[in-house]
């Protein structure tokens, strides 16, 4: 696929790395020419220097023959201009826009045909909004991630000593919780994959990942770790675009309080935020934190736009008490050199944001992707088309599909109402979970004997993203359906 990436700051290039490494042609435009050679010498892969959203720069990065716009920079008003030159000038089949002003996603129509052309519109601040959110609901997970309209989960949890099932085989869960359903999909040990058998036992510092229907998510986790207490206080560090929107989702329910150095953003965070105590101060100030009692918080949030000081905040924080510290931090060095440091979950917003944009570079009809491991794994939502003579899918037992190694079916959800292209992100709502919504939808957890059906949405995990394209393959439906 040829791919126009306009854009090379933290965003465009994780999600150029992502997709050249799935051998696609990729040409990344931006105005800073130090940016783009950074990217040539790591990526095989063409840049263009110049603004994005002029024709001739357009002209020149191939845009008359690309298949997919991708409009990363900074800025949502060239981005939008940009979709929607690709459209009248190029009739470039797909385009998506990154969009970060609330009013803008709050006004969907902006995005149509009629005006600026955009077919997906990514706005990364409200999808990390939406993952810390999870982290904070679900307190023990590392990560949590949904597929199927919110109805199914994908979770990471570390094994701690005392877990009722370390130390045991895979098999005794069912036992633990026989009125549950759930499978472990994967295990990654010491950071080395483990393909999950009923008779593998799961060991402290194991990084387990089972899937089950979100309602049980709760009852499986506690299976795998003592449960924490529920977060009521949380301290979120930075009132920016992200600390903002997380504070505001959190502040009916939980207590907040949020700390920001620029005194315009306290005054303007006050007058936005009615529940939530804001300080004017620097994160990283020692005595500040002791004064406001971050020692009771149960989760500190370091969301500032500095990751050197997210890190010190994080660390500062755990040091005084803080019973669970989340830092977003950039640079991949950076995520490996918090192992074991005391922070407890590191974020990579690039990563968290790329899954949005596979889903529509993946072939076939893939529903949700997301990344994993900092890009090393993917867990899919594909959905099942066909018939038993045209799909080496439809028809069979989920033993009986051969899945490359390290690929596994978690969980089926049949009875899905149809679905539109994922315009999700550009609904205009800051939230779209669906999980409660009333359907006839039929929650699955994969068993050998369990056969697909058409229009069955399957959950799986791929250890290895290069497996990738082989599932995708085994999805594809013969010429002679079509």
């Amino acid at each position: 696929m040829k791919i126009i990436i306009l854009g090379a700051g933290r965003v465009g290039s994780a999600v150029a790395e992502s997709l050249v490494s799935e051998s696609n042609d990729i040409t990344v435009v931006d105005q800073i020419r130090s940016n783009l050679t950074s990217l040539q010498e790591r990526l095989d892969l063409r840049t263009i220097t110049g603004s994005a959203s002029h024709p001739n720069v357009m002209i020149q990065a191939g845009m008359e023959d690309a298949d997919m716009l991708l409009a990363l920079t900074g800025s949502d008003e060239t981005n939008l201009v940009a979709c929607k030159l690709a459209a009248s000038l190029f009739s470039t089949p797909t385009r998506i826009a990154r969009i970060r002003t609330t009013d803008y996603l709050n006004h969907p129509d902006i995005f149509s045909n009629e005006n600026f052309c955009v077919d997906f519109a990514i706005c990364p601040e409200r999808i990390l909004t939406k993952y810390i959110k999870k982290l904070i609901e679900f307190p023990g997970a590392l990560q949590v991630l949904d597929f199927a309209s919110g109805k199914v989960s994908l979770v990471a949890v570390k094994a701690i000593h005392g877990g009722p099932l370390v130390g045991r085989q895979l098999k005794e869960l069912r036992h633990h919780v026989p009125s549950l359903e759930t499978r472990v999909a994967a295990i990654f040990r010491r950071n080395h994959p483990i393909i999950p058998e009923g008779s593998t036992i799961v060991e402290e510092g194991d990084e387990v990942f089972f899937i089950a229907s979100t309602h049980d998510i709760q009852a499986v986790m506690g299976e795998l770790r003592r449960m924490d207490k529920p977060v009521r206080r949380v301290m979120i560090a930075g009132g920016g675009r992200i600390g903002q929107r997380l504070a505001e989702v959190l502040q009916v329910s939980h207590q907040i309080r949020i700390i920001e150095r620029d005194l315009r953003t306290c005054e303007s965070l006050t007058q936005n935020l009615h529940n939530v105590l804001v300080l004017h101060g620097d994160v990283t100030d020692e005595d500040l934190l002791e004064s406001e009692n971050v020692s009771e918080m149960d989760v500190f949030c370091a969301l500032t736009n500095d990751e050197e000081n997210n890190i010190m905040a994080a660390l500062i924080a755990k040091r005084k008490g803080a019973r669970r510290v989340i830092a977003l931090i950039n640079r991949s060095i950076y995520v490996d050199l918090m192992q074991d440091s005391g922070i407890d979950i590191a974020i990579s917003p690039a990563q968290v944001t790329i899954g949005s944009l596979l889903a529509y570079v993946r072939q076939g009809d893939v529903a949700v992707v997301h990344s994993l491991r900092r890009g090393a794994a993917e867990a899919l939502e594909l959905v099942a088309h066909g018939s038993a003579s045209s799909s080496r899918i439809v028809g069979r037992k989920i033993g009986e599909i051969k899945l490359p190694r390290g690929a596994t079916i978690g969980a089926i959800v049949r009875g899905l109402p149809p679905r539109d292209i994922y315009h999700q992100e550009s609904s205009g709502t800051e939230e779209d979970d669906t999980a409660d919504q009333p359907n006839q939808a039929q929650v699955i957890i994969a068993h050998r004997d369990v056969v697909i059906e058409p229009d069955d949405h399957i959950i799986l995990f791929v250890v290895n993203k290069k497996m990738v394209q082989q599932v995708e393959k085994l999805f594809q439906v013969n010429v002679g359906f079509l």
